[in-house]
């Protein structure tokens, strides 16, 4: 049952969605609301494990928001909507903001039910588009090209939020889930989903690796003593 909440300027389009949804088995819908940082609070409360950002109009405040949910909540995908969503530059720009999953406002509610599915499963469908949108391949290609250097390339990249900085520390040190988490005072399952987020922006596919890694980039210092 993959958890979900709306989001989009136009209520007769959220309810249009919520309709559609609500008649998937394997859907729950959390809530929805406005196109605007009033969506912040719930979603952070919530935690939903899709968001779904629409707009016809204002979809610079979707790339907004979405770059606003995945610092206050990581484990939240994000699926974009766009009124015009074949177009090359929205796509890289969902790319950019970090969407799991972008299509047009024309998509139905099976293609939608089956990325919200693989979003929430922690699959990242966007990255498909990209076999067949080659001058979207390249616009990434050439983005990293021009950020050679590792502080640039990291701007570019997520920055790892306060919390999941201490959340790494704790991780260098040896601590396991459970006890970052009684140090934190938070549930295991937060802590979970911060490290989730870290490998995820160090590009690691284990917690060793994530270390390793934010030693090399001075994000980690180790004790002398």
């Amino acid at each position: 049952m993959a958890k979900v909440f709306i989001v989009d300027e136009q209520p007769m389009y959220r309810q249009g969605i919520r309709a559609a949804l609500g008649r998937m088995h394997d859907v729950e819908i959390a809530g929805e609301a406005d196109l605007t940082d009033a969506v912040l609070g719930p979603i952070e409360s919530l935690m939903p494990d899709v968001a779904i950002l629409g707009a016809d109009t204002s979809f610079t405040e979707c790339l907004r928001l979405s770059r606003i949910i995945k610092q206050r909540a990581p484990s939240v995908s994000i699926i974009m909507l766009s009124g015009d969503g074949q177009q090359d530059e929205q796509l890289f720009q969902a790319i950019k903001a970090q969407a799991s999953a972008f299509h047009g406002r024309n998509v139905s509610a099976d293609e939608l039910s089956r990325s919200i599915a693989r979003c929430a499963s922690g699959e990242h469908p966007i990255n498909e588009t990209l076999t067949s949108r080659p001058r979207v391949a390249e616009q990434i290609l050439q983005q990293f090209r021009e950020l050679s250097r590792e502080k640039e390339t990291a701007s570019f990249m997520s920055p790892l939020t306060p919390k999941e900085m201490e959340v790494l520390r704790f991780m260098a040190e040896g601590d396991l889930n459970k006890q970052i988490a009684d140090k934190l005072d938070v549930t295991e399952q937060t802590i979970k989903n911060h490290i989730t987020s870290i490998l995820r922006k160090l590009n690691a596919n284990a917690r060793t690796q994530a270390v390793v890694i934010a030693i090399k980039k001075g994000l980690v210092v180790l004790s002398k003593d």
